[in-house]
């Protein structure tokens, strides 16, 4: 099968598996960007944990869900976002404010918008979770 966009599929694999009340899923293939992504989402108690399982092709991650996403995706095209118009890409795609994350790679590595905002530093949106 070929991957044209492996966050996108990975995406909607948890979603999908959040969906229909599995407990864990299987996403392959892994990748440093998926993996920093996964973390902003454990940190952000979107999912429970996740690890990596070597198989000795390509590796896999098998997330554990909690149950606390309704949607989920990946940002395509990666637009660049500066500080200052962080607000217009929470209204565009979380549903209200307080509610859900940005994923963002920034040039101090991936984090959620608000830690973005935080830190002073625009980046590149990657997904959303809410």
């Amino acid at each position: 099968m070929t991957r044209l966009n492996p966050i996108a599929d990975a995406m909607t694999t948890i979603k999908n598996t959040g969906d229909i009340g599995k407990p864990e899923c299987i996403v392959e293939p892994a990748s440093t960007l998926l993996g920093s992504m996964l973390k902003v989402m454990q940190d952000s108690k979107y999912i429970r944990s996740y690890d990596v399982i070597e198989d000795g092709r390509g590796s896999q991650f098998r997330v554990i869900l909690n149950g606390r996403i309704n949607k989920c995706g990946a940002i395509t095209p990666r637009y660049s976002v500066k500080l200052d118009e962080m607000e217009y890409w929470e209204t565009r795609y979380l549903p209200s404010k307080k509610f859900g994350i940005l994923i963002i790679s920034t040039s101090k590595g991936v984090m959620s918008h608000e830690q973005a905002r935080k830190e002073g530093i625009g980046g590149e949106l990657l997904g959303y979770v809410f």
